[in-house]
């Protein structure tokens, strides 16, 4: 740790001390069927989100926790796997982890790397520098975190507990929580897509943005990227900056996406109150969003339109695909395109029964589509299927009573976009979506444990102060002798 940082650790130490109140723990840990104490939240995932959840959790006095991560320490969340953009394309000054502590922003985390001077000629945020902050951020919370252990199944337990397989390399255990909490990210209740006429074609032909991509092999390839979004010409440039022959980006669109609608949201009334608003509002916003998705910044675009060999085709959706011994024909509206490597920048489809950790229970998670009907006109199959969340961000039964305990499950992920809109895997959002989640969290934990409270209280008699009291006949004597 450098001196700058370590200045910085006594600091956050400080400031988080001045702030503690209230401090007196107010938990007392279930014993799981194992004899052992149950954790009053176990957090599935590990990068931002779990990390901001942990440290929501702890400044609320909820320190029977545990963040599990199946990646190796260092390698949670995007920043290091398939994140192929430079730096971060939020505004440096957005705050998000620091839950509004300024000695944990990453500005100050920065400086006390780099130097205040670095700050102010700072742009963008490089990734590298995001992961090496999130990491600080880890170790000077003291954050419980586990890595290398995957939750593959969760199920109901005795005394409303819920019990979590979590295989790791020594082999499967079984952990029991009070709540549990899924930050696990951009595929947490489904997975990366790959349009349907493509979907016939082998991993060596044709992957997902998020795939590992020896990039190497891209030399003097003829490259397609699917789709229009950020991601999509991050993935395109990585095909570019290493030799490829030709680059070829398809938007199904008729005109590629420039807007970017999480620049409008940003802000506190939307971002703390939109949970709030009707399911008819909640849908009108999000539908209109998400159908508009994810705009990217003039670098982005330039990062690619700078290559010769990189060719943006608008109104060009795939329609259909065949292997052939020059490679891979796609046909489009357009006419038909050859190439020898395909990558779907796409996002993300539901698919509850994909993960293993959902299911069990899969079949009964509510959906939008099981609790609102939008009219005709903004219909949208795809984010019907998103799940339909409580307002603290916990599963709800399709048919309720048959699965009554995924109530103490809370998704905090891109999943939870469309009840929460930007939430789960936002940073400028964090401010305020951590807050509603722990207070979501903590309420239902003291209502569990109401009658434990008021028997706690009823038995409450520590004393202010000693009072020294006189018998009645002294008194009288005193009176006697005025």
């Amino acid at each position: 740790m450098t001196d700058g940082l370590a200045v910085l650790a006594g600091q956050v130490r400080r400031d988080l001390a001045r702030i503690a109140h209230p401090s007196m723990p107010w938990l007392k840990p279930m014993l799981g069927p194992d004899g052992r104490p149950a954790l009053d939240v176990l957090i599935v995932g590990g990068g931002q989100s779990g990390l901001a959840t942990a440290f929501g959790l702890l400044r609320s006095q909820v320190i029977n926790i545990l963040v599990l991560d199946k990646a190796e320490e260092g390698r949670e969340g995007p920043w290091l796997t398939y994140a192929r953009m430079p730096s971060l394309r939020s505004p440096k000054d957005f705050t998000g982890p620091d839950l509004d502590i300024p000695s944990l922003t990453y500005q100050s985390w920065h400086e006390a790397t780099f130097g205040a001077q670095s700050w102010r000629d700072l742009d963008l945020i490089p990734r590298e520098y995001w992961a090496d902050y999130l990491a600080w951020y880890r170790r000077v919370l003291e954050l419980p975190v586990r890595n290398g252990c995957e939750v593959v199944d969760i199920a109901p337990a005795a005394d409303g507990l819920l019990r979590a397989t979590v295989r790791s390399r020594d082999g499967d255990a079984l952990l029991y929580a009070r709540k549990i909490v899924l930050a696990t990210g951009q595929e947490g209740m489904g997975d990366w897509s790959i349009p349907e006429p493509l979907r016939h074609l082998p991993a060596s032909r044709c992957v997902t943005s998020a795939a590992p991509i020896d990039v190497d092999a891209l030399r003097d390839k003829r490259v397609v990227v699917v789709g229009a979004g950020a991601s999509a010409f991050d993935n395109a440039a990585m095909a570019l900056e290493a030799g490829a022959n030709r680059v070829d980006l398809l938007c199904r669109r008729a005109e590629i996406q420039l807007v970017q609608p999480y620049r409008w949201l940003t802000f506190r009334g939307f971002l703390r109150h939109f949970s709030e608003l009707d399911d008819a509002w909640r849908w009108r916003f999000m539908r209109a969003i998400l159908e508009l998705r994810e705009g990217f910044p003039q670098h982005t675009y330039d990062r690619c339109a700078r290559h010769a060999a990189f060719h943006l085709y608008e109104g060009t959706p795939v329609e259909a695909a065949r292997e052939t011994s020059d490679g891979i024909v796609l046909q489009t509206p357009c006419g038909e395109t050859v190439c020898d490597f395909i990558i779907s920048a796409t996002g993300i489809a539901m698919n509850f029964a994909g993960r293993a950790e959902l299911k069990r229970f899969a079949h009964n998670i509510a959906r939008w589509s099981d609790r609102y009907t939008p009219p005709p006109e903004e219909r949208n199959a795809r984010l019907s299927d998103f799940p339909y969340l409580a307002d603290d961000y916990a599963l709800c039964e399709r048919v309720r009573g048959e699965t009554p305990w995924i109530g103490d499950i809370h998704v905090f992920a891109i999943a939870s976009t469309m009840s929460f809109g930007a939430s789960g895997s936002s940073i400028n959002a964090m401010t305020t979506a951590i807050p509603k989640l722990v207070h979501g969290l903590t309420r239902g934990l003291f209502r569990a444990d109401i009658d434990k409270h008021w028997a706690a209280f009823q038995a409450y008699d520590v004393p202010q102060a000693v009072v020294r009291r006189e018998a009645a006949s002294d008194l009288a004597e005193g009176a006697a002798g005025t």
